[in-house]
Order: structure tokens, then C-alpha cells, then sequence
């Protein structure tokens, strides 16, 4: 799903890399859930532990607007776990 029908570029260096998509935006909704996070929490493991399955982290960074490519987190973030998604997303 969330590399469908994304362009694949090649670097500088040849290698061949999927282009930067940019994700559809997550309505709020009252059934998210609301965290803070603790000591070693990461975008990946929270998203094992509320999806059963950690490279949907994405989807929690997206909903968040956490953007660059850093899974930790400082302890106490608010964050909004979506359980309800568009299809396509």
C-alpha cells in the first residue's frame, strides 16, 4: 500500500530509490487513540504494538506530522494513533 504506484528514481550514485509520496491526510476521529510516549518508545514500535506490524510507523508519523527520518522520540510526545484509515492510505 504505501509504495503503490510510486515513481522509482535512480541517485546519483545509480542506485535506483523509490520518490518521496506524499501521504493523504488523517482526519481525527474520536475513536484514536491519545499516548505519551516513555523512555525507548519509537515510531516503529508503536506501530507493531498498535497495528501488528512496525514498517507502518508512516501511518503514526503522518497523523502526527512528524517529517525526516528519525524513529525516536523524546519521552512525553503526544501522539494520536489512528485505528480507522482511508483505504487507500
Amino acid at each position: 500500500m504505501r509504495y503503490t504506484n510510486n515513481e522509482i528514481k535512480k541517485t546519483f550514485d545509480g542506485k535506483e530509490v523509490y520518490a518521496v509520496k506524499i501521504n493523504k491526510n488523517i482526519e481525527e476521529s474520536t475513536r484514536d487513540i491519545i499516548i505519551a510516549t516513555e523512555t525507548g518508545d519509537r515510531l516503529d514500535t508503536l506501530a507493531f504494538d498498535y497495528y501488528g506490524d512496525p514498517n507502518k510507523w508512516y501511518i503514526i508519523a503522518a497523523a502526527n506530522k512528524i517529517h525526516g527520518a528519525n524513529l525516536g522520540l523524546k519521552d512525553g510526545t503526544v501522539l494520536r494513533i489512528p485505528l480507522f484509515l482511508p483505504k487507500d492510505f
